[in-house]
């Protein structure tokens, strides 16, 4: 799969691609419905299946000061899309100009002009263009005109509701993994680059490793059961705090895995940690002795959790 920005030339041998649109954050099971159409029609017509998302987000344009609420990195959004069959990830680039086009006039300098579609396929919800003023029902007026079919996939149930971003976030933010991993097919997972950090850990028994959490959505603050996936794709058992680490001055936030089974040094690597069930919320003791006794009833919680 190869990766394009939209500010650069589209190529040649892309055109005629059918295209999934979306923001596509997560990825999750409605996502998933889209995508898997957009391959099938590419497969069947022999055209390149090419799955779009934004950066940034639209929201986080429109509220540059909006809460984090990512669920993917642009990293992990290229692998799903890798792994659902997609030759191509675009990543538009949303900026003043776009956000200012009304939806026909995406349609026909963006969608046609720019990267030359035979077809587009979006949730049957999805809006785009100048004050949303482009929908799936813009897409099949306004693209026949340039002969662009269109396609809109109905919403997913989970119940009796749609499965949506929103919903995985609330999950997330109530420490439901368990709701959120259904939503998505996968369990919710952070990957960064370890940094160093006070190393107070070891000196307790239980070295950590320190991530930051950038852009990703703050699911609810405490202790977790985590698995680790670390450099050359080896998986490792632990548990983790994600939050602001109440017994130390100044407050960071972080998510701080500690894994049961490995010993080693995983500053500078890139890691990604999995949340599997939330334990308790953060808490503030009264001495080390206290916290280190936590610790180890944490360690034999999650230990239990992930067997």
């Amino acid at each position: 799969m190869i990766r394009l920005n939209s500010n650069e030339p589209f190529p040649e041998a892309l055109r005629g691609g059918i295209l999934a649109l979306g923001n596509f954050d997560g990825l999750h099971k409605g996502h998933q419905a889209v995508v898997a159409e957009a391959v099938r029609w590419a497969r069947a017509e022999r055209r390149p299946a090419i799955f779009a998302t934004f950066e940034p987000h639209p929201r986080r344009f429109f509220v540059p000061q909006a809460p984090w609420f990512r669920l993917t990195s642009m990293d992990q959004r290229a692998e799903l899309f890798a792994a659902a069959g997609a030759d191509a990830m675009l990543v538009i680039a949303f900026d003043a100009e776009m956000a200012a086009l009304t939806g026909p006039q995406w349609i026909e300098q963006f969608l046609h002009a720019k990267l030359g579609l035979a077809g587009v396929v979006t949730g049957e919800d999805f809006t785009f263009g100048s004050g949303r003023s482009g929908s799936a029902a813009t897409l099949a007026e306004a693209g026949a005109r340039f002969g662009i079919g269109a396609r809109a996939v109905p919403p997913v149930l989970d119940g009796d509701a749609p499965v949506s971003s929103t919903r995985i976030r609330n999950a997330l933010q109530a420490g439901d993994c368990a709701e959120a991993s259904r939503l998505l097919t996968r369990p919710f997972a952070i990957r960064g680059v370890v940094q160093s950090g006070d190393k107070l850990g070891r000196t307790i028994g239980y070295p950590t490793a320190n991530l930051p959490l950038w852009h990703y959505l703050r699911p609810k603050y405490g202790i977790y059961a985590v698995r680790g996936r670390l450099a050359g794709g080896q998986m490792v058992d632990g548990v983790a705090n994600l939050g602001v680490r109440p017994m130390f001055d100044p407050p960071k936030e972080l998510l701080e895995p500690h894994f049961f089974a490995f010993s080693g040094d995983l500053y500078g690597q890139e890691i990604e940690v999995e949340l599997h069930h939330y334990i308790r919320p953060e808490q503030k003791f009264d001495g080390l002795d206290a916290l280190i006794a936590q610790i180890g009833r944490d360690c034999e919680a999650a230990r239990a959790l992930l067997a």
